[in-house]
Parts: structure tokens; sequence; C-alpha cells
């Protein structure tokens, strides 16, 4: 293992981050409301510490390995939120304590929208701004930015791509350079963003709100400047534009660029998983309507548009919300958590467990189910009309069982804490989905959770983020020996 390598990258990567600290600086400045000096202060200190792990080991110049790029993957996140925490807790008015301030911190990078914090109407543009930015960050991953960036200072970046990059098959490029793949998913996410910040605008948002919407939609993140999330605005065609840049964000970037290339939609029409993806969403949003209308809660119209939202937005797991859909009737609440599960396509800003491994579960049961018939038959499982190898369609069962068998254990740990059954299940499944709000006590707000609870669920949202493997492979004794 490379330790004067990888702690010089840590402290270029720190450094790096250091400068996300000064446009809330400048929002302080615009708005004159406070807050900036919060953030100056952390600029300052995340500078500090990541010349001092730099410096020493500016001469490292050793070729990262695999398990290195899931090192500094899995501190950079850990460490990177730690260090996002720092404003949390030094700015006025906000008083967070401790468990609180890196609850909200893991919260964002990991674009899962849960929140401490109430009464935002009220707080400084500056801290507002920089729950909206952490997130637009965490959302392609600011390790994918920086694959981009250090190249030019001779750092290679494939092995940070495969750590950081989500999905089941990590090896696709877009272009024959590590560093053109960074840069042209960032060109799509940041093209996204400003596209959805206009239409924001347009539709009749302040230019704060539709740049800080604009940041967690595209992020599918969740936060919002306002208590009432998108419901501030009760508009529905701001609900419709969402719901449209929700879904968009949620497909795999990789199609996005081949789409662009080639000025065609039909990348989008031949990938199952696009197919698989608009076929849940349309029936988690037909069955909220039906429901919504049928029991009266809303006219037609309305029914039509609050629901395709929320399927939209918590399938995806965006999180943002008109109402407070954990009052719904009968089973709607619950089928938008366990829609979150799916959650969006891989190469995605979406959290869940990402719908191709839900397609790739589904056609192997069904290859089990024509092999208990044919016990001799040879069934291939494809996807389009490529074959799927048996080593991904195992990775895959081994994600879901470890998937399950975590979300167990930390459900168990929520349990012992003192919360109920539907509060701590909904709790692990909106932390671990990165979705944000959940059902029963945290279906508006965390801020009631013991500090412990507040912990493990931040463990939750890293989990998530990472794909699971990425952060357990550093508890295996594999990983250590040489």
């Amino acid at each position: 293992m490379q330790v004067a390598t990888i702690v010089r990258f840590l402290g270029l990567l720190l450094m790096l981050f250091s400068l996300t600290m000064m446009p809330p600086v400048v929002v302080s400045f615009i708005y004159e409301d406070g807050g900036g000096t919060a953030f100056f202060t952390t600029f300052i200190i995340s500078l500090i510490t990541g010349l001092v792990l730099y410096l020493p080991n500016r001469k490292a110049r050793a070729e990262l390995k695999i398990r290195d790029g899931f090192l500094i993957v899995v501190m950079f996140w850990t460490v990177l939120s730690l260090f996002g925490a720092i404003p949390f807790l030094l700015t006025d008015g906000l008083n967070l304590p401790l468990a609180n301030a890196v609850f909200e911190s893991f919260s964002g990078l990991t674009t899962t929208g849960a929140t401490v914090i109430s009464g935002l109407d009220e707080l400084p543009h500056a801290i507002l701004f920089y729950r909206q930015q952490l997130q637009w960050l965490g959302g392609m991953g600011i390790i994918v930015l920086a694959v981009a960036i250090l190249p030019m200072l001779g750092i290679g970046g494939m092995q940070l791509y495969r750590a950081e990059t989500p999905g089941p098959m990590k090896d696709n490029k877009l272009t024959p350079r590590i560093a053109g793949t960074a840069k042209a998913l960032w060109f799509i996410y940041l093209g996204l963003t400003i596209v959805c910040g206009l239409v924001y605008w347009l539709a009749g948002m302040q230019p704060f709100d539709a740049i800080a919407h604009s940041f967690s939609t595209i992020a599918i993140g969740g936060f919002s400047p306002h208590d009432a999330s998108i419901g501030y605005f009760q508009s529905n065609a701001i609900e419709l534009i969402c719901s449209f840049f929700m879904l968009i964000a949620g497909i795999n970037f990789a199609l996005h660029f081949v789409a662009f290339k080639r000025l065609s939609i039909k990348p989008y029409l031949r990938d199952p998983e696009f197919k698989s993806y608009l076929l849940i969403l349309s029936l988690v949003a037909l069955c909220c309507i039906l429901v919504l209308f049928s029991y009266g809660l809303f006219d037609f119209s309305d029914s039509v548009v609050k629901g395709i939202f929320h399927a939209v937005s918590i399938t995806t797991t965006t999180g943002f919300a008109t109402t407070e859909f954990h009052t719904w009737p009968i089973f709607l609440p619950v089928l938008l958590i366990f829609a979150s599960f799916a959650g969006g396509c891989a190469g995605s800003t979406a959290g869940g467990m990402k719908v191709i491994r839900i397609l790739l579960l589904f056609k192997q049961g069904l290859r089990e189910i024509k092999r208990l018939i044919h016990p001799n038959g040879v069934f291939l499982i494809k996807l389009g009309k490529e074959s799927v190898t048996d080593r991904v369609v195992q990775s895959v069962w081994g994600f879901f069982a470890t998937y399950v068998a975590l979300f167990v254990i930390l459900m168990l740990i929520l349990l012992a804490d003192g919360l109920d059954q539907i509060t701590a299940f909904s709790a692990v499944a909106a932390c671990m989905n990165n979705l944000g709000p959940g059902l029963g006590d945290v279906a508006l707000n965390y801020n009631s959770l013991s500090d412990l609870s507040k912990y493990v669920l931040s463990f939750a949202m890293l989990l998530g983020r990472l794909e699971i493997f990425t952060l357990l492979v550093l508890f295996t004794p594999y990983f250590w020996r040489r």
C-alpha cells in the first residue's frame, strides 16, 4: 500500500474541497445576513490541514493500486463529511451539537436529504446555499471531479473512478482516457444544472431559489431552502418541471452522453434499464394517482400532479415533497418507501440498489424457475442483445444479500436504541437508499433521534453512497494483507 501517495492525494483533495467554502462567503456578502465568517474559518482550517498532509509527501509518486483507490475514496468521503460539518458548528444561530452537524454534513454530501434543522426560512442565505452546494458536489462525486483535474498534477485516476462510480459494471468508460470520462460526466451534470435553474427561474422562482433547487434536483438530493420544500411555491408547473428533471437525473449519464453525441433518442429506447426505470415510475405514479383521487384528497388534475411528483421524487430517492405523503391512505407511504429501494439507473446521481440490479435479480429468478423445469438446459441472462456474465450476476446477488444483512443489523441497532418499528425501518431505508424523508418520527425531521441513532444513520448514508462494498472491503482482513 502506497501510504505516502495516499496521504499526498488526500491532502490535495482536502485543499480542493476547501475552495468550496468560498461561494457561501460570496453569498453572505451579497445578502448581508451573516454566516460568512464560519465558512472563511472552515476554508482556512481545511486548506492548512490539506497542506500539512501534502507538503511532507509531495514527492511521493508511486502508482496507485486498486486497494489504494478504495482507501482514498472512503477516507476522503469520511474526512470531507467531517470537515463539511464545521460550518454547521460555527454558524451563529444554528447551535447544532456535533452529532447533528455531522449528520447534516453526511446527509448533504451523500445526497440523502435527511435533515435535523428546522426553521430554514429564517437562516442566513450562506448556510442555505452551502447545504444545496454540498448535495450538488456529492451528486456526481467530488472524486470524479478530482479525477478530471488531478491527472494534470501527475496522478492517475482509474482506481478512484472504479471505487466511486455507482453501479455493478464499473469498467465501462465513455472516452478512451479516464480524465476525459470524468470531464464528460461533469459537463453533462453542469449543463443539466444550468438548464434546470433557468427553467425554474422562468417558472417563477427567485434566482436564489432557482439555483438552490437546481443543485438538489440534478443531484437527486432533496434539500431545500424552505421548510415546505417544493410545496413552498404552491405551483403545479414547478412540480411538473421538478419531476421532469428528477427523472432525467435518475438516468444513466452514459446514456445522456451517447444520446447527445449522436443527437438521437435511440440510445434511451434501446436500453433495457431505462425502459425498466420508466415502467417502475409509471406503475408507482399510477397507483398514487388512483388512490389520491379515489379517496378524494385532491381533484383529478391535482391528483395527477401530486401522484407523478411524489412517485418520481421518492422512487428516484430525491426526497422533495409538496404534501405530507406519510399521512396518505392505505399502502401508499409504504409503497413509496419500497420503491426507493430500486432508486434510479446505475451511473446516475440516484440512490437505492439501482434498477439494473433489480432487473438482473428478476431475470435470475426467472432463470432459476426455468432450470427447475429443464435441469439440463442452458439459459443466458441478457440485457438487450448482450449476455450478462455469471460473474456480474453473482456480484449482484452478493450485493443484495449484503444489503439485506446490513439493513437488518442497522435496524436492530435503532430498535435497541428505543425507536419504534416503523421509524426504525423507514429511517434505515431512507438513509441507505439516500432518500431522506421516512415515516413515523422521521417523516419530517431527524432531530428527535439520539446521537447514537444519528451516527448509525450517517454510517448508513455512507454505505448507500459508496454502494456498500467500497466501504465494507476496508473491514476485511484480505484488504490489509500484502
